[in-house]
């Protein structure tokens, strides 16, 4: 009770003290309010227009910024990437074992996971090692492309500063231009160029730092999807039979390269599926399982 009651007694203390003076600064403020000089207000166009001739760029950065942060979000979105109308459509093809019918409806429905299925499915009859590279490299092909637009995020996070140090650096050359013109005794000049001085540079670092913000954040979401879209992939493709399909083609692409007469055929097979591999070749490329013979096919 006896801090309670010395808490109340400080407070009562100071707000007498207080009251006081703000009545007393209340009062010399009334009293001289002929005298005060009176504040402008500037509106959001008018405090634009002091930045001068590099607003016009950083405009058009912002608008970029907002664009590409905004397309980036929601490519990397899980139903954009990977939507679930494709997803239990190609498990249906799947549990069909209906690759030509999976393969037609990837082409005809594009998305992130459909581009890597298709790639994929083309090749299964050419063995897992040769199927997973292609859709290895289809997946890196996404990434890419992701990675590229969002790039351009970063350019403007680097240059936007870079334009606005050029508004600041016109601003000083006008400021000292005035300043040698009109003397020290009429500051007017000098005010209105260091504003556009601060306003220059202001408006660079307000698109730069989002940009960088937005950039590392979408990065880190197609981060994301890529490993989505893989682990998908890995779930579709378990135990695929790829040693049954061996040599079968799925897709209408159209294949230029053609085998060799038999006499002159450089692969041996493999005694399980069959496969055409490389001279000593330890394991099938089809199957993976082990050659016993490093004699061409015939």
């Amino acid at each position: 009770m006896t801090i309670r009651r010395t808490l109340l007694l400080l407070l009562l203390l100071i707000g007498s003290c207080t009251v006081p003076c703000v009545m007393a600064q209340e009062s010399s403020t009334t009293g001289d309010v002929s005298t005060a000089p009176k504040v402008h207000k500037k509106t959001l166009i008018a405090t634009l227009e002091e930045g001068g001739i590099v607003m016009i760029p950083l405009s058009i950065c912002s608008i970029l910024m907002m664009y590409l942060a905004g397309d980036g979000f929601l490519r990397t979105m899980r139903k954009r990437s990977i939507p679930l109308e494709h997803l239990e459509a190609i498990k249906g093809f799947f549990r069909r074992a209906d690759y030509q019918g999976a393969f037609e409806y990837c082409k005809a429905n594009g998305s992130p996971l459909t581009n890597v299925l298709r790639v994929g499915i083309s090749l299964i009859g050419e063995g897992k090692l040769i199927a997973e590279t292609g859709m290895g490299e289809e997946l890196s092909k996404e990434n890419s492309l992701i990675q590229t637009r969002m790039s351009y995020l970063s350019v403007i996070g680097v240059c936007a500063p870079m334009i606005g140090l050029v508004g600041t650096v016109i601003g000083m050359i006008k400021a000292f231009s005035s300043l040698g013109a009109a003397g020290i005794g009429d500051p007017s000049g000098l005010s209105a160029a260091i504003g556009e001085v601060l306003v220059a540079t202001a408006a660079g670092l307000f698109v730069a730092i989002p940009a960088f913000g937005m950039f590392y954040f979408v990065k880190a979401r197609a981060t994301g999807m890529i490993h989505d879209i893989n682990d998908t992939v890995n779930m579709l493709f378990r135990a695929m039979p790829y040693g049954r399909l061996a040599g079968r083609k799925f897709g209408d692409d159209e294949i230029y390269a053609s085998a060799p007469p038999d006499d002159q055929n450089p692969y041996v097979s493999c005694p399980s599926c069959g496969g055409q591999n490389y001279p000593d070749t330890a394991a099938c490329a089809h199957c993976g399982a082990a050659m016993s013979t490093t004699a061409p096919a015939h």
